[in-house]
């Protein structure tokens, strides 16, 4: 037998049975005759959960709502097919298949059916449903399909940003994890490298490729820096700027960078009360040109950019839209980047703060650049939104705590910068052995007096037995096997109370186990660094 529509096929009966009656003629004449009381009970029960109900003949394919059609969906019952084609056409494309696939199964052989869809709902936006059905074969063959419609949209949601939240914070785990120890390579690198050129004094060709390692070695820095950035723990160096005054600096960089067929448009914020943020303004500068760079490849046939800056005060009645994370209450200064450029579908918004999702073509974009921006900014204490529409262009908004303004700096008299050799004692403890061995030839050549061990256990030995001078700073990796470097520190802070710490680490401090991370008093760099670094980093340590 063809029925009307696909799912008709899924009855497994050859012959065609009676028509069974319709809702108003209570089809199951086996069953006893429910009391008045009893459906009104009923109805109240399906009028408290908000669900809507479907009624459908599965022989006619008549379709009934009893309830719901116009609460949850949006439909007026009079405007829509009596047929469960309305029912079928409604449902996600996508959804659609696998949905009426499963009723024919449970057609076929079941008594009960549950299952999960996109339903377009009459303001054409989708909502998720959650269906329960109860497949009712009555005498005469006669089928009945009667299922409660749940929005479960919310719920949805929250899983997505659940699963989305994971899924990056399992990749920061693992960028962090390579940032790391690729660090300690690069911080080799760089050192000897430095040193070749220094300390040797090649000329010449030589010079020229030893030149050509530094610089990539500090390009693979920068790639570092991205991951780390993803995953949070990047060094920044955030101090408190006002927001107006770095867009006020990037106007020139803009327009040479976007092109003549994008006019650039400021709506700064005037207030007697400038909004003042505590970021790195480095990075920030480079998350708004990123951004901008993508608005300009959302124009391709040109457009206008718009730059905005405001204040806006976050609460329970106020949450902006497109945001990944939710905000917290505050005061918070707002950025926006805004376009007329193509937009985006919701399929790529979902998935647009993930690491190496890119929208462009293949080879243009390595697709870290806004889950960079997304780390940075969440490094920060803010959060980055995101609304488009296809068609209709973009707004990204980046939201950054507000900070009290800075006190006005005041006069220091210009001295003389001092040198960064010196003749105190460093004890250097790293695990890693190539990073161990250009640290205390760096400080060596630099004139101190230097001890090395590669574990805590070593370290210990050498200061309660063997070494007979006062240690000036210790210069410690922050995370080692066995003992970390806090832990020692805090072993030797009993031993040597005036000995000064300097962790290094591939990690932002702030990303450490609290236990290892540094206390007040002691200095942290970041690897990888180079001999200049190291050497001011430990100049600067010691003379505090």
């Amino acid at each position: 037998m063809r029925l009307k529509t696909d799912i008709h096929a899924a009855d497994p009966r050859p012959n065609d049975p009676p028509q069974i009656a319709h809702e108003n003629h209570r089809s199951c004449s086996s069953s006893p005759r429910r009391s008045s009381s009893g459906s009104q009970h009923l109805a109240l029960a399906a009028r408290a959960t908000n669900d809507a109900v479907r009624d459908w003949d599965v022989k006619t394919g008549a379709l009934s709502w009893p309830q719901g059609l116009e609460a949850l969906l949006g439909f007026n019952a009079a405007a829509v097919s009596p047929e469960i084609g309305f029912w079928q056409k409604q449902i996600h494309p996508e959804d659609r298949a696998r949905t009426i696939a499963s009723i024919r199964n449970a057609l076929a052989e079941g008594e009960q059916w549950s299952g999960e869809y996109r339903f377009l709902r009459a303001d054409g936006t989708y909502i998720h449903l959650l269906e329960r059905a109860v497949i009712v074969r009555g005498e005469h063959d006669t089928l009945r399909f009667v299922g409660s419609l749940m929005d479960i949209t919310a719920r949805m949601q929250l899983q997505d940003q659940l699963l989305r939240s994971q899924k990056m914070e399992a990749f920061g785990q693992l960028a962090g994890g390579v940032a790391h120890d690729f660090n300690n390579f690069l911080t080799t690198i760089l050192g000897y490298s430095d040193l070749l050129l220094n300390e040797i004094g090649l000329k010449g060709a030589n010079a020229k490729h030893v030149g050509e390692i530094l610089s990539a070695a500090k390009r693979a820095s920068a790639l570092t820096s991205q991951l780390l950035a993803f995953s949070r723990k990047q060094a920044l160096e955030p101090r408190v700027v006002e927001v107006n005054t770095v867009i006020t600096h990037l106007e020139r960089s803009l327009l040479g960078l976007l092109g003549e067929n994008i006019s650039v448009e400021c709506h700064l914020h005037r207030s007697n009360h400038p909004a003042h943020v505590r970021v790195d303004p480095a990075q920030l500068t480079q998350i708004i040109l990123n951004l901008a760079v993508n608005a300009r490849d959302a124009m391709p046939n040109g457009g206008r950019l718009t730059l905005g800056t405001s204040t806006v005060r976050i609460d329970e009645n106020s949450r902006p839209g497109g945001c990944a994370d939710e905000l917290a209450t505050g005061e918070y200064a707002l950025i926006t980047i805004t376009d007329d450029g193509v937009g985006m579908s919701d399929e790529m918004k979902a998935h647009l703060f993930e690491p190496f999702f890119t929208t462009k073509d293949k080879g243009l974009g390595s697709g870290l650049g806004l889950a960079t921006s997304y780390g940075i900014v969440r490094q920060s204490g803010g959060h980055i939104c995101v609304e488009s529409d296809l068609g209709k262009g973009t707004m990204v908004s980046i939201y950054l705590p507000k900070v009290a303004a800075p006190p006005a700096p005041s006069y220091t008299k210009p001295g003389v910068k001092k040198l960064s050799a010196g003749t105190e004692t460093v004890l250097v403890l790293e695990d890693d052995v190539s990073v161990r061995h250009i640290s205390v030839r760096v400080l060596r050549a630099l004139g101190y007096h230097v001890l090395e061990a590669a574990n805590g256990d070593d370290a210990q030995r050498l200061i309660t037995f063997e070494c007979k001078r006062k240690v000036d700073l210790l210069l410690t990796d922050m995370v080692m096997p066995q003992m970390s470097g806090r832990d020692f520190a805090d072993w030797l802070a009993k031993t040597s109370p005036e000995t000064k710490v300097l962790f290094i680490s591939g990690y932002l401090d702030e990303s450490l186990q609290p236990a290892d991370r540094c206390r007040h008093g002691m200095f942290f760099l970041p690897k990888p660094f180079d001999p200049d670094q190291l050497a001011s980093k430990v100049r600067e340590a010691l003379d505090s």
